[in-house]
C-alpha cells in the first residue's frame, strides 16, 4: 500500500503538476507585456528536455501550447514539392519564379520584393489554412552568398557577384518575406550561408581563406545589408571554415552577426553540420564537445539530430542550463514577431489562409506577377542584324528545336509549379493565340539534338534552338552527366555547353542563318563559337511557370529585353584563378578582371538605342557623413520603349590602398518611351565610399578624388559619363 505524501511531499507534488498544466493566462501570452519579459516566463516553465528539444526543427511547447514554425526553402517560390520532394508529403503547388540568379538579372528591387512577398503570402496560407496545414514562416532565404567563381555548382542560388547588387537585391527579398507591418512580421527570412560558401567540391572541410578587408568589403556585406537595411533576424552558418575555422563555431557569430550587427533572433546550423565539425572538419572529438561549442559560440538552433549531444554536453558540464536559457530567447523572439505566442485578432496576417479564400498561387495577379518577372530577368546577349524582335506578321513557319524546347526545369530547392508553360508551347500561344482551322503560323518543333531537328530548322522561316544546362545535372546526389553540369555538392568543371550542343546550334545556324539561340543556365556558359556568329541569342534562367510565355513576349517584341548579367562571363577557365583561390583581388569579378570577358557585368542589349549624357552632381565635395546626387540624362534614340539600367561605378585614383578597379555603388532601372529623354538620379553616400582599415578595425573614408563613371555595364567602353569628385577631410 502507497504511503501517503508528506507535507513536503504534497507541495512538491503540487507545483510539479501547476508546472505540468495547460497554459492559461499566462505571462507569456500575454502580447502586451514586453517581449523580453514574455520570453523569461516563457522559459521559466520548461523543462530542460523541452528546452533542448525547442532547439531543433521547431521551438514548439505542446504542453504549453506554444505553437512553433519549421522552416521551408524559399530562393524562388515556396518549395513544397518539387524535385526534392520539400515538405516530404504529396507535392503542393505554388508559385515558381524564375531561379535567384535569374531574379538578380531584373536589377529591380522593387519587383523583387513583389516577389518575395508573394511567397510570403503562400507560406502563411499553406500554414494556416486548415486544407492544407503544412509549410512553415522561417524561409531559408534569401542566399546572400556571391558567385564569385562561374564554375560554383550553387550559382543558380544567388543574385550574382557584386556585393552591393546583391545585398541590395536580398535587402529588398528580405523586406518582401517580413511585411510591412511595425510589429509581425508576415514570414522570416533566414539568410545563407555564413560565409564565404562558393564551393562545393570538399565544401564539408575546406576553408574560405581571405582578409579581414575582403570579409567587411565583400563577402560579408550583402548579409550586414540585409540584416541593417532589411531586417532580417535570422542567418544559417555555411559548412565551410573561414581562415581555418570552422564557420559553426567562428567568433564572427557572437562578435559581429549578434554583437555587432544585432541579429537577436535565430542563427542556425546547415543540415547535418553539426556532425561534420566532428567526421569531416576533425574540430571536436565528439559530438557534445562539438554542440557545446556551437551553442556557446551564438548557434541556437540545430537542423541535426542534436538532442543526445546537447544533453550530454549538459550533463559532462560542457554546457549550462543557463546557456540554453540564453539560446532559446534569440529563437522565441523569432516566433512573437511571427505571432506564435498571440491571440489571432492581435496578428495581422493570421486570416490568409482562412475557410473560402482562394488558393493564392491559382489566381491571375500571381501568374501575371511571374509572367512579368520572367520578362525583365531575360538578357539580350547578341543581335547580329536586329533579327530580333520577329515580327508574327511577316512569319509563316517558326521551327523550335533542341533538348530544352519542349521543357521546364525545377531546381533542388524549387517547388511544384501549378503549371508550366515550355518553349514550344508558348511560342505556339503567342503566335497562333486563337484560330479557326489551319493556324496562321505553322510552328513545328523537335525536343531533341537529332538530324530531324536540324531539317526542321531548315525548313522554317526562323529557328529557335533552346539550349543550356540541366539544374540538376539529370542525375542523382552529387553526380551530374556532365563535366559543364554543376549543382548542390558538385562544382563545374568546364563552361562550355554539355552534350555538343554547341556544336548543335552551329548546324542550325548553317542549316538556317535566320536562327535564334535561346540559352536556358544558372550560371555563365562560354559560348566560342555562338557568342561570335550566332545571328541572336537570349539568356533566361530555369524554373520559372511561365518561362514559355515571357519568353514570346520577347522573341515578337511584346516587351523589350532589359535585363542586365549579374555575373562576367568569361571566355575559358583559363581566365579564372583556382576555384579555391578566395582572394577576389586575383583577378576575379568585374572588380579585379583584367581580360576581355565573353560578356561583362551589367551587360545586356535591347530591341532600341538609348544614350546617356549630361552627367551632373549636386555637390563637387563631399563631406564627412553627406550624400551627394548623381544626375544623368537618360535618352531612348530607338523607335520604342525600352528598360535601361543606368549604373553608377566609383574609381579610387589615389588611394593608399588596394582597391577595385570600379566599384558598383548604385543602379536604377528605368522604362523610357521611345524619343523621350528623362532624368535619372543616383544617390551616393560617403559612406559607400569606405573600405575596411585592419589596422584601426574601423570603416575608413580616404579624402581625396572620387572618379564616378556611369554607364550601361561595367565594360569600360560603356562607361561613357565620368566627372570626378573630392572627398573632404
Amino acid at each position: 500500500m502507497r504511503q501517503p505524501l508528506a507535507p513536503a511531499g504534497l507541495a512538491a507534488a503540487f507545483l510539479l503538476a501547476a508546472a505540468l498544466a495547460p497554459a492559461s493566462d499566462l505571462p507569456f501570452q500575454n502580447p502586451d507585456l514586453a517581449a523580453e519579459e514574455r520570453i523569461t516566463d516563457l522559459i521559466s516553465r520548461l523543462t530542460l528536455e523541452e528546452k533542448i528539444d525547442c532547439m531543433a526543427l521547431k521551438a514548439a511547447v505542446p504542453r504549453l501550447g506554444v505553437k512553433g514554425s519549421p522552416h521551408i526553402e524559399g530562393y524562388h517560390g515556396v518549395a513544397q514539392g518539387g524535385p526534392s520532394n520539400w515538405g516530404r508529403r504529396n507535392p503542393t503547388p505554388t508559385t515558381q519564379f524564375p531561379q535567384a540568379y535569374g531574379l538578380g538579372e531584373t536589377w529591380d528591387p522593387a519587383l523583387i520584393r513583389e516577389v518575395a512577398a508573394q511567397e510570403a503570402l503562400e507560406a502563411r496560407f499553406l500554414y494556416q489554412s486548415e486544407k492544407f496545414a503544412r509549410s512553415g514562416l522561417i524561409v531559408r532565404a534569401p542566399n546572400a552568398d556571391l558567385a564569385r567563381d562561374p564554375r560554383w555548382g550553387r550559382t543558380e542560388e544567388v543574385f550574382g557577384e557584386d556585393a552591393f547588387h546583391a545585398g541590395t537585391l536580398a535587402t529588398a527579398f528580405t523586406r518582401g518575406l517580413q511585411g510591412d507591418d511595425p510589429r509581425y512580421w508576415k514570414t522570416a527570412a533566414l539568410l545563407k550561408h555564413f560565409l564565404a560558401n562558393s564551393n562545393e567540391d570538399s565544401r564539408e572541410s575546406s576553408s574560405s581563406d581571405f582578409d579581414a578587408r575582403l570579409w567587411r568589403e565583400y563577402y560579408a556585406k550583402p548579409f550586414e545589408m540585409a540584416v541593417r537595411d532589411g531586417g532580417a533576424r535570422a542567418l544559417m552558418a555555411a559548412y565551410n571554415a573561414v581562415n581555418g575555422i570552422p564557420a559553426h563555431v567562428h567568433p564572427m557569430l557572437n562578435d559581429i552577426v549578434i554583437g555587432e550587427w544585432g541579429v537577436d533572433g535565430i542563427v542556425c546550423t546547415d543540415g547535418g553540420g553539426l556532425r561534420l565539425l566532428v567526421d569531416k572538419h576533425k574540430a571536436f572529438p565528439d559530438l557534445p564537445t562539438a554542440a557545446a561549442a556551437c551553442v556557446k559560440a551564438g548557434i541556437n538552433h540545430f537542423l541535426d539530430r542534436h538532442k543526445d549531444a546537447v544533453t550530454e554536453a549538459v550533463q559532462r558540464g560542457l554546457l549550462t542550463e543557463g546557456d540554453l536559457d540564453q539560446a532559446l530567447r534569440g529563437l522565441f523572439r523569432v516566433s512573437i514577431r511571427l505571432g506564435l505566442l498571440d491571440p489571432a485578432d492581435r496578428v495581422p496576417y493570421s486570416k490568409i489562409g482562412a475557410t473560402g479564400d482562394p488558393e493564392p498561387w491559382a489566381q491571375p495577379e500571381a501568374r501575371a506577377l511571374v509572367r512579368r518577372v520572367t520578362q525583365r530577368s531575360i538578357v539580350l546577349l547578341r543581335n547580329a542584324g536586329a533579327l530580333l524582335p520577329l515580327d508574327k506578321e511577316k512569319l509563316k513557319s517558326v521551327a523550335v528545336v533542341g533538348p530544352l524546347a519542349n521543357t521546364v526545369l525545377a531546381d533542388w530547392y524549387g517547388g511544384t509549379a501549378p503549371y508550366t508553360v515550355s518553349p514550344r508551347e508558348g511560342i505556339e500561344r503567342f503566335v497562333n493565340p486563337t484560330f479557326l482551322g489551319a493556324a496562321p503560323v505553322s510552328v513545328n518543333w523537335a525536343g531533341d539534338m537529332s538530324d530531324t531537328a536540324i531539317e526542321v530548322a531548315r525548313k522554317a522561316e526562323v529557328a529557335v534552338v533552346v539550349v543550356g544546362n540541366h539544374p540538376e545535372g539529370n542525375a542523382g546526389w552529387e553526380t551530374v552527366t556532365s563535366p559543364s553540369d554543376g549543382k548542390e555538392a558538385v562544382d563545374r568543371k568546364t563552361l562550355t555547353l554539355s552534350h555538343g550542343q554547341e556544336d548543335f546550334v552551329r548546324r542550325v545556324c548553317e542549316a538556317n542563318p535566320r536562327t535564334v539561340v535561346v540559352l536556358v543556365a544558372n550560371f555563365p556558359v562560354a559560348l566560342p563559337w555562338a557568342a561570335e556568329h550566332a545571328p541572336a541569342i537570349l539568356h533566361l534562367t530555369h524554373a520559372s511557370q511561365e518561362q514559355g510565355n515571357a519568353l514570346a513576349d520577347v522573341l515578337f517584341g511584346a516587351v523589350n529585353p532589359g535585363g542586365k548579367l549579374a555575373q562576367t562571363w568569361p571566355k575559358s577557365l583559363e581566365q579564372l584563378p583556382p576555384m579555391m583561390d578566395y582572394d577576389i583581388r586575383h583577378g576575379r569579378t568585374y572588380q579585379y578582371f583584367t581580360g576581355e570577358p565573353q560578356y561583362p557585368f551589367g551587360y545586356g542589349l535591347s530591341y532600341t538605342t538609348f544614350a546617356l549624357a549630361n552627367l551632373r552632381t549636386d555637390t563637387t565635395t563631399l563631406a564627412p557623413g553627406a550624400t551627394l546626387t548623381v544626375s544623368v540624362d537618360l535618352q531612348n534614340t530607338g523607335a520604342r520603349e525600352g528598360d535601361e539600367v543606368v549604373q553608377l561605378y566609383v574609381r579610387y585614383p589615389q588611394s593608399k590602398v588596394t582597391r577595385p578597379l570600379k566599384q558598383l555603388r548604385a543602379f536604377r532601372r528605368i522604362t523610357v518611351a521611345a524619343g523621350v529623354t528623362t532624368t535619372v538620379a543616383l544617390p551616393l553616400a560617403v559612406a559607400d565610399l569606405a573600405y575596411w582599415d585592419e589596422t584601426h578595425n574601423a570603416w575608413t573614408v580616404e579624402p581625396g578624388p572620387v572618379e564616378l563613371l556611369v554607364g550601361t555595364s561595367s565594360a569600360e567602353r560603356d562607361l561613357t559619363q565620368r566627372t570626378t569628385i573630392t572627398v573632404t577631410p
